[in-house]
């Protein structure tokens, strides 16, 4: 099992920037892959970003691309989402998760495929 707790979320203007931080507990945090997903009021839950086990690899959804920056840190089992030039419609609950992931066309985007989630942290962006 492994156990994920988001922090970092809040409210902020648009073209504000927060970072999100995903801290894992329980099996060997570097075995997983990483992803970050997110959920506006009343929509599906949608993929925002991944990273591979080593941090090598990353991808985004074009929304958040050159905006978002997904990263971890297998030494302190804690994952990151920096996000900057925030807007109103980045405004969801944001949910990190992992699983034992294959890093080929969209396998990783998709949610059903990751193991285990947090409990989300919500991000507000006001105009």
């Amino acid at each position: 099992q492994v156990q994920l707790v988001e922090s970092g979320g809040g409210l902020v203007q648009a073209g504000g920037s927060l970072r999100l931080s995903c801290a894992a507990s329980g099996r060997t945090f570097s075995d997983y892959g990483m992803g970050w997903f997110r959920q506006a009021s009343g929509k599906e839950r949608e993929f925002v970003a991944t990273i591979t086990r080593s941090g090598e690899g990353t991808y985004y959804t074009d929304s958040v691309k050159g905006r978002f920056t997904i990263s971890r840190d297998n030494a302190k089992n804690t994952g990151y989402l920096q996000m900057n030039s925030l807007k109103p419609e980045d405004t969801a609950v944001y949910y990190c998760a992992a699983g034992r992931l294959f890093y080929s066309g969209s396998y990783a985007y998709i949610p059903g495929h990751y193991d285990y989630w947090g409990q989300g942290t919500q991000v507000t962006v006001s105009s």
